[in-house]
């Protein structure tokens, strides 16, 4: 007698659980070494803050937490077993004043692969605080079934009162957006499923961000986006990226001419101007490859991941826009987690703006933060706030509606505008991860410091404004073909 679709869905469930567990204990002794052992222990440590606190503290225990780890594996440079037996026992000095090797130091020396585990460590907070919170809201959700979603609805057209109408939703056909927003069983909060979340090895080193609910509902049911013909083309375009990569860093020196820091008057405008843009085109690439190997990986492995990177680079024009499509996985982790609980954007009037902007400084610096502490990424955050207002801005002044008898004038003005908001983001990016903001002073001082320059960069601007105008057709032919990328 066969199994009901439940129980085999939980039998399928406890199967790729089990595997994901013992491959990620291999994966990462032989990444990270005898360092494994650091990692389980702040595994473990965010595992009681969600499971053995009172329900009211665990967000904010959360946040301190992971928040506090990214410091002290920073500071720490991740703990090293024969500093924390020094401090615990101290060794007796040699004649010339160093401490005498102790077993901490034998066991650093096998640190696998990648001995600097707290590096790439990053990935791994946003799935400890996914799990945590997932858990804290799915408390909230325990008195109907998880799976039964309630929608007011009229009764009749006749009679205003509204009804409570419930959908029951098919746990084996759920789009993203429920695998994220329904909570997993209580059964399913436990170390074993979360430790195989967390250390889920296509996705431990560099992602995609995949939350704790979506995961456990595709390790239960395999999705239905995944097809072997939508993975064979995957696996194609990730070979044409690649291929593209080998190209540029083959016939283009840009890297190689930032790196030796040259005295920039001896290039003309156009060049200096060029070897920014092309930066940022390695940048994009550098990024691109690794979490597209690294969803094709998941992809074969029966998880499908978010895309990162829906969009080119050059096919950008809004800051805003520009983040959800950049990182994407990462742009839908900070609504969820971050965003929307701060408050978001909902409130109306200046307050409601202002809150706005005050929300995104937090989401940024939180970002510079967790890519590394550093000014220049700080600074990068906080840049990216900034240029953030005058998107904000123009849409309050320049609302779509009061255009609507004049498209092609508003179209005009868009244009004008996204020219400014592509060189606030190619400036922005330029600062936080390639050129510093020495570096940037020192590239647009040899743009504009001649009438040439001013002459090339008002071309330039020109240039991009006919690009902006075919970015905003591309958008329309998308809305005709019922495409809805919001990025």
């Amino acid at each position: 007698m066969g199994l009901t679709p439940a129980a085999a869905a939980d039998a399928r469930l406890d199967q790729r659980i089990s595997f994901d567990v013992i491959f990620a204990g291999i994966f990462l002794v032989a990444l990270h070494g005898f360092s494994t052992c650091k990692i389980v222990a702040i595994l473990y440590a965010n595992y009681c803050i969600a499971r053995k606190m009172p329900p009211s503290y665990i967000p904010a225990a959360t946040w301190i937490f992971n928040i506090g780890t990214l410091f002290a594996n920073e500071f720490s440079r991740g703990y090293s077993y024969g500093n924390i037996i020094s401090a615990l026992l101290p060794s007796p000095q040699s004649e010339k004043g160093e401490r005498t090797p102790n077993i901490g130091h034998a066991l650093d020396s096998y640190g696998g692969l990648i001995p600097r585990w707290e590096v790439l460590f990053n990935f791994t907070i946003l799935r400890l605080i996914s799990y945590n919170l997932d858990y804290y809201w799915s408390l909230s959700s325990r008195t109907s079934s998880p799976l039964e979603v309630r929608c007011i609805v009229p009764i009749s057209a006749a009679c205003p009162t509204n009804a409570i109408k419930k959908k029951q939703l098919d746990p084996s056909n759920l789009s993203e957006r429920d695998r994220v927003t329904i909570p997993a069983r209580p059964t399913d909060f436990s170390f074993r499923n979360y430790f195989a979340y967390a250390m889920y090895s296509p996705l431990y080193l560099a992602g995609p961000i995949l939350t704790f609910n979506d995961y456990i509902s595709q390790v239960r049911y395999r999705p239905h986006s995944i097809t072997n013909q939508r993975t064979l083309m995957y696996a194609i375009r990730f070979i044409v990226v690649i291929v593209t990569m080998e190209i540029m860093i083959h016939y283009l020196y840009m890297v190689a001419i930032f790196h030796v820091k040259p005295n920039w008057n001896v290039y003309t405008p156009a060049q200096l101007s060029m070897l920014g843009f092309l930066n940022l085109k390695h940048i994009w690439l550098k990024l691109l490859i690794p979490w597209r190997l690294f969803r094709l990986w998941a992809l074969l492995d029966g998880i499908d991941a978010p895309e990162n990177m829906v969009r080119c680079m050059s096919d950008n024009y809004s800051v805003t826009q520009f983040w959800r499509g950049w990182h994407r996985s990462f742009n839908k982790w900070v609504l969820r987690y971050l965003y929307i609980p701060l408050g978001g954007s909902a409130l109306p009037g200046v307050w409601g703006k202002a809150r706005q902007v005050a929300n995104y400084l937090a989401v940024f610096s939180f970002i510079a933060i967790w890519h590394d502490i550093q000014l220049r990424l700080l600074m990068w955050g906080w840049l990216v706030t900034l240029f953030v207002l005058p998107e904000i801005l123009a849409s309050a002044l320049f609302p779509a509606r009061k255009w609507e008898e004049s498209p092609n004038a508003y179209r005009w003005l868009c244009g004008v505008g996204a020219v400014g908001e592509i060189l606030m983001l190619m400036a922005a990016n330029l600062v936080g991860f390639a050129l510093g903001v020495d570096g940037l002073k020192e590239l647009v001082t040899g743009i504009v410091g001649t009438w040439s320059g001013w002459m090339f960069l008002i071309t330039a601007c020109g240039a991009l404004f006919t690009g902006v105008q075919f970015m905003f057709e591309w958008r329309e032919s998308e809305k005709r073909r019922g495409i809805n990328m919001k990025c």
